[in-house]
C-alpha cells in the first residue's frame, strides 16, 4: 500500500535558516504556490492518483482558494500555522499554532481536521508531550515521525517505520511514520523530498516495491519547482539538499505516480488494522 502526500508550502519556507525563519520575512517574496500547485493537480489527475495535503496555516490565511481548491478532491491536513520547528515552541505556543491552523482549514473547507504533520519532523523524542496535544486537539492520525536522523528532529530510535500506535503519558494516537531503507545496518528515507529528488529513480522504483506493505511519501510544491529562484545566503550543503534534482523531479514524480497506486491517509486508514500495530511508548 503506497501513501501519497503533500506538505503545502511556499519556495521559501525554509526551516532554521535565519533570513525565512517567520511571518514577517515572507511577504517580500515571490509567490509561487499557485502554478506549483496547478503542476500537483495536473499530476494527480493525469496519473489518476490520490493523496492528503498537510497545509500551513499562513498559506491558507494568505490563499483560501488553495485551500477549497484541494478540498474538492482530496483530504486538508494540518501542518501547522506558522511553520516552525516544534522543539523552539513552549508547549502553550505548540498548541495554539496546531490549534489555530486546525481551526482555519476547517473553517475554510467545511470538514474536520484529523492528521497532522510537524514541520521537518521536529518532534522527538524529548517532544513527545506533542502528541498528547495533538491527541486532545481531536487528532487522529500523525505523520510527524521521522524514525532516523534529520536535520530538524528526527527520532531515529523508533523502532519502525509501519504504522503503529504511540503512547505517551496514558495518550494513545495512531501514527503513520515515513518510510526507511535499511542500507549498511542505517535506516535511510528515499520517498520524499531531497531524499527523492537526490536518489535515482530505479532506486526508489525498487524500494518502494520492496515495501509493498506501505510505503508513505511526501513531496513539496518546492520539489517540482525547476524555476524557483535559489536563497541568498544558504550554506553550501543547505543548497544542495534544498535544490539537487529539482529539476528532474517532476517527470521523476509523474513515472512514480505511474508505476504505482497511491491512497490518502483516510483510504490507507481503512485498510490498517491496528489492533496488531505496535504499540511504541515514548
Amino acid at each position: 500500500m503506497n501513501v501519497l502526500t503533500f506538505d503545502v508550502e511556499e519556495w521559501f519556507h525554509l526551516l532554521d535558516f535565519d533570513s525565512t525563519r517567520g511571518e514577517e520575512s515572507w511577504e517580500g517574496y515571490e509567490v509561487r504556490i499557485h502554478q506549483n500547485m496547478d503542476r500537483i493537480f495536473r499530476l494527480l489527475e493525469e496519473t489518476d492518483s490520490n493523496a492528503t495535503f498537510f497545509v500551513i496555516g499562513w498559506i491558507a490565511k494568505k490563499y483560501p482558494e488553495v485551500v477549497r481548491r484541494i478540498a474538492e478532491k482530496y483530504e486538508v491536513a494540518s501542518h501547522t500555522m506558522t511553520h516552525q520547528l516544534v522543539w523552539q515552541q513552549t508547549l502553550e505556543e505548540f498548541r495554539q499554532d496546531v490549534d489555530s491552523s486546525i481551526k482555519l482549514l476547517q473553517d475554510i473547507t467545511g470538514k474536520p481536521v484529523k492528521y497532522f504533520r510537524a514541520p521537518g519532523f521536529s518532534i522527538r523524542q524529548s517532544e513527545a508531550w506533542a502528541f498528547n496535544i495533538l491527541a486532545d486537539l481531536g487528532i487522529e492520525i500523525d505523520c510527524s515521525v521521522f524514525p532516523a536522523t534529520h536535520a530538524h528532529g528526527g527520532m531515529s530510535s523508533y523502532p519502525t517505520h509501519m504504522p503503529s500506535i504511540i503512547e505517551h503519558d496514558g495518550v494513545r494516537i495512531k501514527e503513520m511514520p515515513i518510510t526507511t531503507k535499511k542500507i549498511m545496518g542505517k535506516p535511510v528515507i528515499f520517498s520524499g523530498g531531497g531524499y527523492f529528488r537526490l536518489f535515482p529513480y530505479s532506486m526508489i522504483k525498487k524500494w518502494t516495491k520492496e515495501k509493498s506493505d506501505f510505503c508513505l511519501s511526501y513531496i513539496h510544491p518546492r520539489d517540482l519547482d525547476g524555476g524557483q529562484p535559489v536563497l541568498e545566503g544558504l550554506p553550501l550543503s543547505r543548497r544542495f539538499k534544498s535544490y539537487v534534482g529539482v529539476k528532474g523531479a517532476e517527470e521523476k514524480l509523474r513515472k512514480y505516480l505511474t508505476d504505482f497506486s497511491f491512497v490518502d491517509i483516510a483510504e490507507a486508514d481503512k485498510h490498517i488494522d491496528w489492533h496488531k500495530a505496535q504499540i511504541v511508548k515514548l
